[in-house]
């Protein structure tokens, strides 16, 4: 097969897939692994995919941004495993910042036993952290009906009443050089003002937002910690430098 036609089928089946496996490459070129390999270098090159750990995946507009269900659906496990080791790092009496994020969702049932104050912007957090007795503040503002979150002047105005020992958010794209981003300009903002209020502030990823940028920018990378899941050893390299970063087995 010519190099055309497998980087042809190599697009075709990650428009169909998002993220595919080096395997199935092959299973469905018939290259060898190297070929294979080389094949999606190039195409990083030429901006077509983004390679990731074991494979790779289409390279989002800067602008799209999945609603809560479909980001509810993705790396599940992942983000239980994040969320718990993020809980854990909470001390007894801390005031933190949940953003509206689908992995600090996964952080709520680890913090039924905590003694802590939870301010956030995410509609979604409401009825679990209700149902844990959990102390809870809602802030003001707009809400965003994609994702359940409150952005808007009324939110940044309610956010500014409140000091936290740590926050918590979610990010669309980290790079070691363009820092965090998020696709809405208006939710960056949000997570940019609770990381001033805040005594230390981290992101949770899975691995897959490494290398990825999105249209708006929250930080820094030094200016927040990094919490993921197995991250490949050359990608902690050109990061380490630049931020904490704690990864959590699976």
């Amino acid at each position: 097969m010519l190099t055309p036609e497998r980087h042809q089928l190599i697009l075709k089946l990650l428009k169909e897939k998002e993220l595919v496996k080096v395997q199935e490459f092959i299973e469905v070129t018939g290259a060898s692994e190297s070929t294979i390999r080389r094949d999606l270098r190039q195409l990083e090159e030429e901006q077509m995919l983004k390679r990731v750990h074991g494979g790779a995946s289409l390279i989002r507009s800067k602008r799209i941004e999945l609603s809560v269900i479909e980001k509810s659906a993705k790396n599940i496990q992942d983000k239980r495993n994040i969320a718990e080791y993020a809980a854990s790092i909470i001390n007894e009496g801390d005031c933190i910042f949940l953003d509206a994020g689908t992995t600090t969702y996964e952080m709520i049932p680890f913090l039924k036993q905590k003694d802590v104050v939870v301010v956030t912007n995410g509609l979604m957090h409401l009825n679990p952290m209700l149902e844990q007795g959990i102390t809870l503040y809602l802030i003001g503002g707009s809400v965003k009906h994609k994702t359940g979150a409150l952005i808007g002047n009324g939110a940044l105005l309610s956010l500014e009443q409140y000091r936290f020992d740590k926050c918590f958010m979610g990010a669309n794209g980290i790079h070691h050089q363009y820092g965090y981003t998020t696709p809405d300009p208006e939710e960056a903002l949000i997570k940019q003002t609770a990381m001033k209020l805040s005594r230390e502030s981290y992101i949770l990823s899975d691995s897959t937002k490494f290398f990825e940028t999105s249209f708006a920018k929250i930080a820094d990378l030094h200016e927040a910690k990094i919490i993921t899941n197995d991250v490949p050893s050359d990608v902690l390299i050109q990061y380490a430098n630049k931020t904490d970063i704690k990864v959590v087995k699976s």
